[in-house]
């Protein structure tokens, strides 16, 4: 828990830190953008290996049962993003050219509004999503 807190701290400081640049269609931004995307999809699907193959090689490591990996990430807290019906992009921060951190926001099926921050890692098959910062934001979606 205390690992997860200090990932969790780490990420708002380097979202406050860092100019953030806005969507511009790149083809990097597009490549983790669809990792994320394709992520996104198969929580919503159910689809615990594909899931995991769209995760770092350190959860790739920890979680050799596809649906052990599902499980444990539903019940850390991360439900919404599989229940969630729509998700955008907002802006993105570039650590490095292989570190990515991106904004994203989901509307949820019961209309609750989320913000995520991503971090991606480039792998040599990828980009690869290293972890997720959920927040519950105020206001209802349409």
């Amino acid at each position: 828990m205390l690992r997860l807190f200090r990932f969790a701290a780490l990420f708002g400081l380097l979202m406050l830190a860092m100019p953030a640049k806005a969507q511009d269609g790149d083809p990097a931004t597009l490549d983790w953008q669809a990792v994320i995307s394709s992520q996104i999809q198969a929580f919503r699907d159910r689809d615990a290996p594909a899931a995991l193959s769209y995760a770092g090689a350190a959860f790739q490591e920890a979680y050799t049962d596809p649906q052990q990996f599902y499980f444990a990430i539903i019940n850390s807290g991360y439900g919404p993003i599989a229940e969630s019906r729509s998700h955008s992009f907002g802006p993105y921060k570039l650590l490095t050219p292989d570190q990515v951190l991106q904004d994203v926001k989901f509307t949820g099926n019961d209309q609750n509004l989320y913000e995520a921050v991503y971090q991606l890692d480039k792998e040599p098959d990828g980009w690869r999503v290293h972890g997720v910062q959920l927040m519950k934001q105020p206001g209802v979606g349409v």
